[in-house]
């Protein structure tokens, strides 16, 4: 097998995908497939993972007893869901290698009115959700002395955005989360890193960038001059899973176009 195909080989490896149903999950578990692997897609409802199933189904190249691809109710601010989703994995496609952190909610309001109420219910789903999760897959990456975990962060773990206090606060406090499972569990053959992707729309935040005056900032002030799309997010995340980043751990891969080193230049939009 060529070099450069098996640095990218997830074949035999069992990844569970949080959020996998939608968005940037979705085409992280299509890009998984793509290169071997068998996976598990996990969201909060069951008619949008079924159809997810079923569309991801065809895509894959992994020639395996096991179903290549499978579904699983999750929701990560409940203890018991994430380790039955867990379980579910080991049960049905035979183990778990990689588990990634991609489920996801949003607030945009203005900060005075913030509620505690909104701010935790963010900081379940970003912050706690990911522990739950890294916990329950940890259990048996520790046991087998090999697991990644990925977490998807975001540009705003970087940077204030506007009125997303509750939102950036949560993807900053992973970033934390991440180092600090890198650190401790390295030991244990596990890697933990993140994805910090850019402006991408998808159904959380489509209605805040596109079309908007804020999103034609975002544009203006991105080298590429463009949002980015999920499936440049799942190639990171292949890279990060497969034996290329073997030695890759406790960081962050920006995705983003340029937005974080561009400073004052040329503009890259027309202003209308």
């Amino acid at each position: 097998m060529p070099v450069t195909t098996s640095l990218f080989d997830l074949t035999d490896k069992v990844a569970l995908v949080s959020g996998g149903g939608t968005g940037i999950g979705k085409a992280i578990a299509a890009a998984f497939l793509q290169h071997g692997a068998r996976v598990m897609i996990g969201g909060r409802r069951l008619d949008v993972i079924e159809q997810t199933v079923q569309e991801l189904d065809a895509l894959a190249l992994a020639d395996s007893d096991e179903p290549n691809v499978a579904g699983v109710t999750l929701d990560v601010t409940k203890t018991e869901s994430v380790q039955r989703a867990v379980r579910k994995t080991v049960d049905v496609l035979g183990g778990v290698h990689i588990a990634v952190h991609a489920a996801g909610n949003f607030a945009k309001l203005p900060t005075f009115d913030l509620t505690t109420e909104t701010m935790a219910d963010l900081y379940d789903t970003h912050v706690t959700g990911a522990l739950r999760l890294a916990q329950a897959a940890g259990h048996i990456f520790r046991e087998q002395h090999d697991g990644c975990i990925i977490n998807i962060a975001s540009i705003s773990s970087f940077m204030a955005l506007t009125e997303v206090t509750a939102y950036a606060s949560a993807k900053s406090a992973l970033l934390g989360l991440t180092r600090n499972l890198a650190t401790e569990w390295a030991r244990f053959g596990i890697r933990t890193n993140a994805i910090a992707p850019g402006f991408i729309p998808t159904d959380i935040n489509r209605k805040a960038i596109v079309g908007t005056d804020r999103g034609r900032r975002i544009i203006e002030n991105t080298p590429m001059a463009r949002f980015g799309t999920a499936d440049e997010i799942a190639g990171a995340a292949v890279y990060l899973a497969a034996p290329a980043a073997s030695f890759v751990n406790g960081q962050t891969i920006t995705v983003d176009g340029g937005f974080l080193a561009n400073g004052v230049g040329d503009a890259t939009a027309d202003w209308d």
